[in-house]
């Protein structure tokens, strides 16, 4: 993916899970990349199992083929910026209070849960189990992220548990509508996109920004606008922040 030897990265400031997070990218793409073709020769199998003619065949082929350089080329564009192990943080100052306050007793027990409530830079692990994550009081709330560096986002992704794990064997406090904005130093926010979680999906969906942007940012805010019903609390688990460095010609894996 890179061109740039890893010393002339660490020069740059970047951190050693960085560019671990970059290494495994690279090697993932490569082992697609590598299976490409004994995907294709099942694909090929199956179709000549099923009696389908030689030339819808080869167009049905040419059609993977092209899915798989999709999303090959949409992988190497996914490292996640918002990772506390590579410098990401919260603004404390701009997200919403904890659900429950500091030391206060919450509705999940163990071994399922925690006695008092999860910190904001819970959604900064990449951890996903019942009861690890951030809860905020109502179906209203925002986290500010302090992203390692200025970056062109180009796609989020939000977690949540599914029912199926659940102690409680629903997902009513996971975020429904949200908004995210990109956000500057004096407060100024631009809005990247309005969207919705579906729970009824995967537990890891993907949105990409709306609208062109007119440059970098280093906050990016994730505003909960309501939730699928639960009108006590609202619990996050995890935020993604997909994008390019604020140089992208300075990463060729990028282009």
């Amino acid at each position: 993916m890179s061109g740039l030897p890893e010393e002339e990265l660490q020069s740059r400031g970047n951190s050693q899970p960085w560019l671990e997070q970059m290494r495994e990218l690279k090697e993932t793409a490569a082992q697609v990349s590598a299976a490409r073709g004994n995907i294709l020769q099942a694909v090929r199998e199956v179709l000549g199992d099923h009696g389908v003619q030689e030339e819808k065949r080869e167009e049905i082929l040419q059609l993977t083929q092209a899915a798989i350089k999709k999303v090959l080329e949409n992988y190497r564009q996914m490292p996640d910026w918002a990772l506390e192990a590579i410098g990401a943080a919260i603004d404390k100052e701009r997200t919403s209070k904890s659900y429950g306050g500091q030391g206060k007793k919450t509705w999940w027990l163990p071994p399922f849960g925690f006695s008092s409530a999860n910190p904001p830079e819970t959604i900064l692990q990449p951890r996903i189990a019942p009861g690890d994550c951030w809860p905020f009081q109502g179906s209203r709330g925002h986290v500010v992220i302090r992203l390692p560096e200025q970056i062109w986002p180009t796609a989020f992704t939000i977690w949540h548990i599914s029912a199926a794990v659940s102690p409680s064997g629903e997902v009513s406090s996971a975020p429904k509508e949200f908004a995210v904005s990109g956000v500057d130093e004096a407060t100024a926010e631009t809005l990247l996109g309005t969207f919705t979680y579906d729970v009824h999906k995967e537990i890891a969906q993907t949105f990409h920004v709306q609208k062109e942007l007119p440059r970098t940012f280093r906050y990016i805010k994730f505003q909960v606008q309501s939730n699928w019903g639960n009108p006590e609390y609202t619990c996050v688990y995890r935020v993604q922040v997909h994008g390019k460095t604020a140089s992208p010609n300075d990463h060729p894996w990028f282009h």
